[in-house]
Formats: C-alpha cells, structure tokens, sequence
C-alpha cells in the first residue's frame, strides 16, 4: 500500500467566502486513506482568529499558522518551507494571488510540487492592487499544474501565458449536504418579497447595480427588501451610497453572518450583477436551497444559470432588463417555482463534491508518481 500524499491547501483569507469554502469542501470530501490534507493560513497583526481555521479544526484536520507582520512580509516564504519540511509535504495546493506568489516561491525552495487553483480574477482600478493581481498572475506559470473552476477561467489563464501542458480542468464542486441540513425559517414578514444577495463586497461584484435595480424596483413594489450578507473593501461606500436612495429604509447591510444559509432560504430571489466570475459558489448553494436566480450574463454564472431554464439573464449592464426578470421571479409564482426546481437538478447532477475530490485525488497521484 503507497504512504499517504501529504497535502498542504493554502490561503491567505480575506474572510469566508467562496475559496475558503471550497477548501472545506474538497477536503471534507477526499477520502483520507489516500490523502492526508492539512491547511495553512497567513495571520497578521491583531487578526482574530478566521472562520476557515475553525472550521477545518471541526473536521478533525490539522491547520497551521504562518505569521506575517504585514501585508507584505516575504519572511512567510521561508516560514512556509520550514512548516513544509518539518510535516512532510509532499503538494502544497494555493487560492489567491497572495497564496500563489508565496506559494509557488515556497514550493520552489522545498523542492515539492505545487498546484494552483484559480477562483476568479478582480478587474481591480487601484493601481497597487492591479500590480499585486499581476504578480500573482505572473507566479501562477510557474506552479506545476494550474486547476481553474471553470472553462472561462481556463480560456483566461492561458491567454495569460500558462501554458496548456499545465492546465487541467476540473470542475467546481461545492458540499451541498450542509445547504440540505440547514431548515426553512419562520418570516417575520411573510407577505414582504426578499432579494438577497451572499458574496464579497469588491468592485468586481458590482454591487453598486444592485442597488439600483431594487430602488427603482421598491418604488413600484413597496412591499420588497433588499439583504446583503458579506462584507469587504467596499461595503462603506456602498452603504454611503445605500442611504442616499428612497428605498434605503429596505436595504439591509448584515455583513458577514453564522447563519448566512438559513438566511439564503428566507429569500425569494437571489440576484447578482457581477462583472467577473469564476464560478459562484453562492449561487451553486442558492440553486440547492431552491431560490430562483436572476443575474447578469457573464462566464461563470453562464455555467449554471441557461436563461428561461435554470434561471434569467439579462446582458451585462442591462439594469431595466434585469428589474423585469426580477418581478417576472418575485410575482408569478409558477415560474419562479419552474426555474428554481430545474436549477437544483442542475446543479446536484454537475457540481457534486464527491466527484471533484475523486478528480483532485488523481491529479495529486500524478504529482507524486502514485499510479
């Protein structure tokens, strides 16, 4: 019988969102005879303890912390060697731009193999942050095996320059089984229509069309909320810019939350007007809650979302289009039922967990030379 494959998945979070969720998925998931999966994260200064390291330890996996005095600290890179040596890893697996600059250094110096996971790309305008999204691009030609969510990601990364002999598609898989578990809660305001969106508060989600949509929207259907659960770089701008609408008094900014999937099954609708996806994992666990979907047409949300089927699309930019999608979900019944249900098939026949971690077992094989 081959040792096990020592697997070290590594982040720099930025919260709890769709990467750190996806990393307790496929290692939930991976069947622990063959692969022993272990966590680093980064920790700065006065940073409370996150989310993804608590959960990990809830899976009776191991974690571990790599300090950092800053945002920038490179003293991480030789702190990441020391922790891959010391516990044997054989594949460090990295998400994010950060991760994979570290990451892929660290891989290098340790002499392992290093797989890297692209969730998305930010179509940032700080200049600081573009120069930072670039290096991380840059780093990514250089791991072993670059593994994106989705076949857009794919396309971008080799127009990127990863070569295509590095490539490997995989396709997302999200644990489903904790959306099933979560029950239906109680309303205070049954007859209230709710709009709801789960994600990251970044220019990339453009979240600022949102709240556009449901302002004008409110004021032709007073009984409508709006909730927001997230938080990030551009949540007090956009609650700035919240209160300056006549519908403000029904826009609620609840931020990051325990309780995030229960809240998801109290909406009506789900909503989304992002710019630039990989493939959301909010929207895969909003499909299994059975909430109809309404978006903007890109890559990514193209991947589950087929308009009139799975849900409605209206084209990238297309406020108006998209508030008649909105009212077409939140006021006739039969067809929001239609979509959600053919939406929820949809996405226990594709994006099942189980069946990425069997592909992300094999490609850890490859790496270490186990047949």
């Amino acid at each position: 019988m081959s040792k096990k494959i020592n697997v070290l998945q590594f982040i720099c979070p930025t919260g709890f969102y769709g990467a750190e969720r996806w990393i307790l998925a496929l290692a939930k998931h991976l069947d622990v005879n063959t692969v022993n999966c272990e966590l680093a994260v980064t920790m700065e200064p006065e940073q409370k303890e996150l989310e993804i390291v608590k959960e990990y330890k809830k899976l009776g996996l191991v974690s571990h912390t790599v300090a950092m005095k800053n945002k920038f600290d490179l003293s991480a890179i030789n702190k990441l060697v020391e922790l891959i040596k010391k516990n044997q890893i054989d594949i460090i697996h990295t998400h994010g731009y950060k991760s994979d600059i570290i990451g892929v250094l660290a891989a290098k110096k340790a002499g392992i193999k290093c797989i890297v996971t692209p969730h998305g790309f930010e179509n940032a305008k700080d200049i600081k942050l573009r120069t930072f999204i670039w290096l991380g691009c840059q780093a990514m030609k250089f791991g072993h095996y670059v593994v994106p969510l989705s076949q857009q990601l794919l396309s971008d990364c080799k127009r990127m320059g990863v070569k295509s002999a590095k490539t490997i598609y995989i396709q997302n898989g999200v644990d489903l089984s904790e959306v099933e578990q979560t029950p239906i809660p109680e309303r205070q305001a049954p007859a209230e229509k709710r709009i709801g969106f789960v994600g990251q508060m970044i220019s990339r989600k453009n979240i600022f069309d949102l709240l556009d949509v449901f302002d004008s929207l409110h004021a032709k259907h007073s009984n409508t909320r709006l909730v927001l659960l997230g938080d990030g770089d551009a949540r007090q701008e956009l609650e700035k810019y919240a209160s300056t609408l006549k519908s403000n008094s029904h826009i609620e900014f609840l931020g990051f939350r325990d309780d995030r999937l229960e809240l998801l099954k109290s909406f009506d609708l789900f909503a989304m007007t992002s710019t630039l996806e990989g493939i959301p994992r909010c929207l895969m666990e909003a499909a299994a809650a059975n909430i109809p979907v309404a978006a903007y047409d890109i890559p990514g949300i193209d991947q589950i979302i087929q308009h009139n089927d799975t849900g409605l699309l209206a084209e990238l930019g297309d406020k108006e289009r998209l508030e008649a999608h909105w009212q077409t979900i939140l006021f006739n019944p039969a067809e929001a039922t239609r979509l959600a249900a053919n939406a929820k098939e949809y996405v226990y026949e594709h994006y099942s967990a189980n069946r990425m971690a069997t592909e992300y077992t094999a490609l850890f094989k490859t790496c270490v030379g186990h047949n």
